[in-house]
C-alpha cells in the first residue's frame, strides 16, 4: 500500500505497526518496542494492522496490558481477520476498523494438544475477554460469546455450541467496530490523519527470528534436535556433525528468547556452566560433576522460558523423542546407513577382533624358579633371570623357596611350592 510521507501543518505523527501470523511472546517484544518508540516520539496515534489466526493466551494477555497502559491513541485495523488472541488484542484498543469481508472472534482457549483448556483457564479467559470489551465501553456479551460456546446468540450465527465470529457488518452493528473501510488510505481519512506523517514500523530480522523460535512448537523441535544431537555425540569419536547440530539448536533456543526479551544472559551462562560440568565428568570419576551439570542445563532452560508448563511439556517431548530416535537410529539403521557408520563409533575391542586386555603368559606354565620375596599370597619370583609378580594358590611361601608355575590367567601368574607339590604326588 502507498503511505503518505509528507508532514501536516499540525505536525501529527502516526505509527503503523503490523500484527501478523501467530501471536507469541516474540510478538510482544516487538510491540513493546513499537509502543515505546511511539511514546518517545510523542506520536498522536498507533495504527495496528491486524491479520492473525490467534496464538498464545499468555502472550495476548501481556499485549493487552501493554496497549491499555499507553496514553497514545491505539487503533486496530483488522485486515482481514482477528481471530482468537487477535480478537482479544483488538478489543484492548481504543478504536476498531475493519475492511469489508473482515472477521473477528472465535476466541476459545485450548491447550498445546488442541483440546479445550481446564475450567480455571477458561474462567480466566472469559474474564479477560469481558474486560477487554469494557475497555472501550463495548457490550461484553459478544466478547464472551467469542470465547464461550454456551452463550446463545443465534441471530449472529452463534447458537449454543458455536463460538461467535463477527463479520465487519455485524461488528459495526453491535458497536464492535467504529467503521468499515476499503483500504488504508480510506482509514486515514476516517481517522482524520490523511495529512499526518505516517511512520511504518517493521520487525527487524532478529525479531522475526525470535518470533519464530519462541513459538512453543518450534522450540520443542529445537530442544529435541539439541538433546538428540548431544546423545548421538556420545557414540561419535571427537566432536562431529551430531554435536554441532545439537549445540546449534540449543544456542538458537537461547538466542530467540534473548532477542524476545524473555530472558537475560544469566540463563545462557548457566547453560554453558552446566555443559562444562557434563564434559568434566568424562575426565573425573564420581558422577557429582555430571549430576550438577545436568541440573544446571535443565535449570537454564526453565530460566529462559517464561512458561514453566510449556517448558516442562517441551522437555518431556524432547527427552522422549531423543531416546526413541537414538534407539531407532543406532540399533535399527546404524549398521545399514553409511552416514552413521562415518559419524558414529561402532567398533569394539573384543578378542575376536584380535584385541586382548593383557598379555597372556601361558608359556610359563610348568617352569620352575625361586621366590625373591615372601608370598602372602602375592610376591615376586625369579624364573630364568626374569623377575615376575605372582601369587600362590593361597598358602604361605617363604623367601628363597623353590616354586613351579601351575596356571597363567592373563597377567596373573599362579605358583605352588615344589616341596608341597612333591608331597601330593607321592
Amino acid at each position: 500500500m502507498m503511505l503518505p510521507t509528507d508532514s501536516s501543518a499540525k505536525g501529527e505523527v502516526v505509527y503503523v505497526v503490523p500484527i501478523e501470523e501467530t501471536v507469541e511472546k516474540g510478538l510482544y517484544a516487538f510491540l513493546k518496542r513499537a509502543v515505546e518508540t511511539a511514546e518517545h516520539e510523542n506520536a498522536d496515534a498507533i495504527i495496528f494492522e491486524i491479520h492473525t489466526p490467534g496464538g498464545a493466551v499468555d502472550a495476548a494477555a501481556d499485549i493487552g496490558k501493554l496497549l491499555t497502559s499507553t496514553d497514545i491513541k491505539t487503533v486496530a485495523f483488522i485486515n482481514t481477520q482477528a481471530l482468537s488472541a487477535g480478537a482479544y488484542i483488538s478489543l484492548n484498543m481504543d478504536e476498531i476498523y475493519m475492511v469489508k469481508g473482515g472477521t473477528m472472534g472465535a476466541a476459545a482457549i485450548i491447550d498445546q494438544q488442541g483440546n479445550t483448556a481446564g475450567k480455571k483457564a477458561e474462567s480466566y479467559w472469559f474474564a479477560e475477554m469481558k474486560n477487554a470489551a469494557k475497555h472501550a465501553d463495548r457490550d461484553p456479551i459478544y466478547a464472551l460469546a467469542m470465547a464461550d460456546e454456551s452463550v446463545d446468540l443465534p441471530e449472529y450465527g452463534a447458537e449454543k455450541g458455536k463460538l461467535l465470529t463477527l463479520t465487519s457488518e455485524q461488528a459495526l452493528e453491535v458497536k464492535y467496530a467504529e467503521g468499515i473501510v476499503n483500504n488504508f488510505d480510506e482509514l486515514l481519512v476516517q481517522l482524520g490523519y490523511s495529512e499526518a506523517e505516517i511512520r511504518p514500523l517493521e520487525e527487524s530480522f532478529a525479531e522475526k527470528i525470535a518470533r519464530f523460535i519462541t513459538n512453543p512448537f518450534v522450540y520443542s523441535i529445537l530442544l529435541t534436535i539439541g538433546s538428540l544431537g548431544l546423545v548421538m555425540e556420545l557414540y561419535s569419536p571427537g566432536f562431529g556433525v551430531p554435536g554441532f547440530m545439537g549445540l546449534s539448536a540449543l544456542l538458537l533456543f537461547f538466542y530467540g528468547h534473548l532477542v524476545a526479551g524473555l530472558t537475560g544472559f544469566e540463563s545462557l551462562i548457566l547453560f554453558i556452566i552446566g555443559l562444562g560440568l557434563i564434559l568434566l565428568e568424562f575426565f573425573i570419576s564420581g558422577g557429582i560433576a555430571g549430576i550438577l551439570g545436568f541440573v544446571a542445563v535443565i535449570s537454564s532452560l526453565f530460566l529462559a522460558s517464561d512458561n514453566v508448563i510449556h517448558m516442562g511439556i517441551s522437555l518431556l517431548i524432547a527427552i522422549t523423542a531423543s531416546i526413541v530416535l537414538s534407539i531407532l537410529l543406532i540399533k535399527v539403521f546404524g549398521k545399514r546407513m553409511r552416514l552413521f557408520q562415518k559419524i558414529m563409533l561402532t567398533d569394539s575391542t573384543n578378542t575376536e577382533s584380535g584385541y586382548i586386555s593383557n598379555k597372556s603368559r601361558l608359556e610359563l606354565i610348568g617352569l620352575e624358579g625361586y621366590t625373591l620375596t615372601v608370598m602372602r599370597p602375592s610376591g615376586t619370583i625369579l624364573i630364568e633371570d626374569e623377575r615376575i609378580d605372582a601369587v600362590s594358590e593361597g598358602a604361605f611361601i617363604g623367601k628363597g623357596a623353590k616354586i613351579r608355575v601351575v596356571r597363567a590367567e592373563g597377567a596373573r601368574i599362579i605358583v605352588r611350592e615344589i616341596s608341597n607339590l612333591d608331597k601330593k604326588e607321592i
